[in-house]
């Protein structure tokens, strides 16, 4: 049917231009756009600025699209090079030349002076992303051993845990964070923090030793799912490391003394 219309439109144009030159049109025609591929660096080459400083970059245990399709690898260089780059720089900028050099990041968040902004967010931004990382893997599996135990006796099963863990991820107003605590007691408990606060700080709601962390804050999940925060809650669940997440269970303390 194609080919008949062309032979009748061809008759047509050669009927009604026999008596003019004939004239050939040059079109050119666009080349597809160039898709610009990003290459992703590598984790360990992050380094911190200042090398005497007390704390540096702690690398991740997975490279940056290792996470994917959950968690993508864009987000992941962003917050891991640029977001907690920034911390660690910062914080240790603000404590050089202080007694706070020569104490871990559990014993300055413990005794913080939360008038001080700098030393503030910038050690918890560097502990809580340190946390978030470390608790991410590749090939996640169920929750299971002590962890487990504990989490069906103080929440009644896995799966309301887990829902009470996404609705308080859902529900946080604005950018901060979601965890699961031991706290003095050594039951296990949720809370959250704005900002970068958390269970650590003196000002916090619920105090206790943090074993598993969500980041909330837009630049954890923007590029990937914008505004559908719950779809990256739901996300997160596939690639928690249960086994660390025992492990920091089993390590923590019962109190943030």
């Amino acid at each position: 049917m194609k080919n008949k219309i062309l032979v009748l439109l061809l008759i047509s144009v050669l009927s009604t231009n026999c008596k003019k030159e004939k004239e050939l049109i040059e079109v050119t025609i666009p080349e597809p756009e160039k898709v610009e591929k990003t290459t992703l660096g590598n984790p360990s080459d992050v380094q911190a600025e200042d090398e005497e400083g007390a704390f540096k970059m702690n690398g991740l245990p997975y490279s940056y699209n290792s996470l994917e399709p959950f968690i993508d690898a864009a987000t992941m260089e962003l917050h891991y090079s640029k977001h907690q780059l920034a911390y660690c720089n910062k914080l240790n900028a603000a404590i050089k030349e202080t007694d706070l050099a020569s104490k871990s990041i559990e014993e300055i968040l413990k005794k913080l002076d939360t008038s001080k902004s700098d030393i503030r967010n910038n050690a918890g931004g560097y502990y809580n992303h340190n946390l978030f990382f470390e608790i991410l893997s590749v090939n996640n599996g169920d929750a299971t051993d002590e962890v487990l135990e504990a989490i069906n006796k103080d929440f009644g099963s896995f799966d309301s845990f887990k829902n009470e863990f996404s609705e308080s991820a859902t529900k946080l107003f604005g950018s901060g964070w979601v965890w699961l605590i031991k706290d003095n007691s050594g039951k296990l408990v949720i809370t959250t923090t704005a900002n970068q606060d958390n269970p650590l700080m003196p000002n916090a709601e619920k105090k206790g030793t943090p074993i598993l962390a969500l980041d909330v804050w837009e630049h954890a999940y923007y590029i990937k799912y914008q505004n559908k925060r719950k779809d990256y809650v739901n996300a997160f669940f596939n690639v928690i490391n249960w086994k660390k997440v025992n492990e920091k269970f089993k390590e923590s303390t019962n109190t943030t003394e």
